[in-house]
């Protein structure tokens, strides 16, 4: 029998630090089935699916725990642990919103999505200079999950309601 885990890790970034940590899920006997890994101030943060058989997941965390004496914080979740996923219903969408950076953005731009009854899928967000002003923007790119009631239309003019300096874009 096959456990699906999701495994996070956090800490310093240096480089090889992906190399160790498929290097332990590999010997460990698992398949690197999907990740998501950043550098954020520094910090390498990541999560990873990973799916083995049950009788390898001792050897797992023993492995686990030598990036653990490396400095890097570590979570296993095990399959247990995870819900069922839920079926997505409606339309599948890519979604980016550039704006000027505020505090409190992503909790207004999330709260807009969720009063739709839209579902996000996965986030990803940044500040930076923007190119014609210098001035901090806010990007994001985003994927959610529509409820075959909602348009794209909707979406857009329930986040653009936040600010009149939010612009929506549908990339796809």
């Amino acid at each position: 029998m096959n456990l699906s885990l999701i495994v996070s890790v956090v800490g310093s970034d240096r480089p090889g630090l992906v190399r160790e940590l498929s290097s332990v899920v590999t010997d460990a006997g698992g398949n690197w089935e999907g990740s998501r890994l950043v550098k954020l101030s520094g910090q390498f943060a990541g999560m990873v699916q990973v799916v083995l058989p049950k009788a390898n997941l001792p050897d797992l965390e023993s492995k686990l725990s030598s990036l653990k004496e490396k400095g890097l914080q570590v979570t296993v979740l095990h399959s247990d642990d995870i819900p069922a996923p839920e079926s997505e219903t409606g339309k599948v969408i890519s979604l980016e919103v550039v704006g000027q950076d505020r505090s409190g953005i992503v909790a207004a731009i999330s709260e807009a999505i969720a009063k739709l009854g839209a579902n996000v899928l996965e986030l990803a967000t940044d500040c930076k200079a923007a190119a014609w002003s210098g001035e901090t923007h806010f990007f994001t790119h985003a994927t959610v999950s529509l409820p075959t009631s909602l348009s794209e239309e909707d979406l857009r003019q329930q986040i653009e309601s936040i600010a009149d300096d939010l612009m929506v874009e549908f990339p796809d």
